[in-house]
Parts: structure tokens; sequence; C-alpha cells
């Protein structure tokens, strides 16, 4: 029976590693199989309101004074927003710096811009982009982070590495606190923490224009809930949350496309799908395809990519 003990001790040290670092090793996998970001899409036709800033950035005027600019050739087709105020503006996210994404917000306005990311990954942090302010979500996990006024990425939240990027070091400007409405002069933003894809993961609403600008939380296309940071748990609490400050016509923006034309553009239905799915994966009554990730279907347009049902963190 010896041989039967043992074999038991492996299944449970796999377990344990499934269970605790599974994360970690996809991670340093996908970095040893990468190194630079992959070559450039070849430009498609978008919408006729799209312009072409230059030959790799798109710009869409979603709402007023308020900007999509695309990255249609970065293969992750990135979308990022400028919202404008009258005393300063705000970007949200800035891509992987592929590209400078400076010239095209100084297109758009000249007022004072302050940069801030929907979450920490290396494709919304403008590696190497040097940004005259910097805004970041006001956790206390962050907070406790600073040494000497600046805040330190780790790897596993960064990622960036996996295309070259090194890990970077901001000075931290303006601390947001989760709830806080952010004036720009004339309009403000609310800034809603947002987690699933990532612990530090933020949406903004703007309740004036109707508009979620929702990361990578909530896009058209499958949902990385697999991922360091990650979490179904914080997935299922955030969809609840938004659905309480979402209703009607509000429309959401999110970070990525998976084809063209044109930003990427959800609804509350889609949000109500997802909660809805959340919910049936939690009872154990939606069923996935694959085995690591596991694909699950939320509608026609959203899926979502997470861990097999054993493994998964809803306590």
């Amino acid at each position: 029976m010896k041989w039967l003990a043992f074999l038991l001790l492996g299944c449970l040290a796999l377990l344990w590693l499934a269970v605790d670092q599974r994360q970690a090793l996809f991670y340093q996998v996908a970095r040893l199989s990468g190194g630079e970001p992959p070559a450039l899409l070849d430009p498609a036709p978008e919408l006729p309101g799209t312009r072409w800033h230059d030959d790799y950035y798109t710009v869409d005027e979603i709402a007023p004074n308020t900007w999509a600019i695309g990255e249609p050739r970065y293969y992750q087709q990135n979308y990022n927003y400028l919202i404008v105020g009258e005393a300063r503006a705000l970007l949200f996210d800035a891509g992987p710096g592929v590209r400078d994404i400076r010239p095209v917000v100084a297109s758009l306005t000249d007022l004072p811009v302050v940069f801030l990311p929907s979450h920490f990954h290396y494709d919304h942090v403008g590696n190497g982009i040097r940004f005259e302010q910097r805004a970041v979500v006001d956790l206390p996990e962050l907070r406790a982070r600073v040494r000497d006024g600046e805040l330190a990425f780790t790897e596993l939240e960064h990622l960036g590495p996996v295309e070259g990027f090194p890990v970077p070091s901001w000075r931290v400007d303006h601390w947001w606190a989760p709830g806080a409405a952010v004036d720009l002069g004339g309009r403000s933003v609310t800034v809603l923490h947002t987690p699933g894809h990532s612990r530090e993961s933020i949406s903004l609403l703007d309740e004036q224009n109707e508009l979620l600008l929702s990361g990578d939380y909530l896009y058209e296309g499958p949902l990385y809930a697999f991922l360091p940071g990650s979490s179904l748990r914080d997935y299922l609490a955030t969809a609840r949350a938004l659905v309480r400050h979402t209703a009607g016509d509000v429309r959401f923006y999110g970070a990525h496309r998976t084809t063209p034309p044109g930003p990427p553009v959800l609804s509350s239905v889609d949000l109500a799908d997802l909660e809805q799915a959340l919910l049936r994966l939690k009872d154990g009554q939606l069923q996935g395809t694959g085995v690591w990730p596991v694909t699950y279907v939320i509608n026609d347009r959203v899926s979502l990519l997470a861990d097999p049902g054993m493994l998964q963190d809803w306590e």
C-alpha cells in the first residue's frame, strides 16, 4: 500500500502547486516564450467617424470632449481614453508604450493631463513614457509599498518581461480613493475599485455622459480571470457592485477589442449576463470547455477564461 500513499501525496503536492502557484508558473512559461512585442497588425477599415492620427493610433469621439484612442495595429488592440474638462484632462490607460501616446493627447487638448492606469499590467501603463502627473488608486496595500516617494511594481502585477518591458517604479502625484469624484473642471468622473482581473483594477464612471470605462474588467471577447492577482470571488463582487452603480443606457467601453471596426462598447445587458454567469459558475451550473484556462461562455460577445471548478476561489 506504500505506493498508494506515495501516489496520494504526489497528487496532493500537484494540487497544492496548482492552487497556490499555477498563475505564477503560467507567467514564467509565458515569459520564457516571449521577450518582445509581436509584429504590428495590418491596418483594417474603421468606422466612418474614426480618424487615423498616424499609421498606428486612431481617435474616436465617444462623448463630448471624450475620446477613445485606439491601437488597432497592436496585437491586443488596446483602447485608451482621454476625458477633458475645463481645467485639466485625464488619460485613462496608455497602452504598452510601443508608441508614445502623448502627441495624440496633445492634438486633442492643451490642458494639463493626469495619467491614471486602469491597472498595472504592462499593456496599460505606457512603459517608458514620462507623464508629468500620474495618479493611482488609493488602496492601503499600495500606499504601504511606497519607499522614498516611489511605488515599485511587482513583476507579477506588471508582467512586462513577457514582451521585454522592464518592471517600473513610479512617483505618484495623486492618490484617488475608490468612490472619489475627480473634478476636471465643469465635469467629474468617479473612481470605482473593480477587482477581478487584478487586485488594483479600477473603472471610471462618467454619469453625465452615461459612460463606464471598464478597463480589463469587461470588454468584448475573452475576459482573463486566471492571471496572477485575478479572482472569481472578486469578479462576482464587482459585478454586483457595478449593477448597483449602472443602469439603463450606460455604455461600457473596455480596454481591448477583438475585431474592427471602432472602439469596444458593451451595455448593462452584458454586465447583467456576466453577473448571472458568475452566479451559475459559483453554483456549478455553468460548464466550460478546455483544461486550463477553462472557457466559460457569458453571451455571444463575451467569454471568461478561468480555472476549472475545483480550483476556483469562491471563498
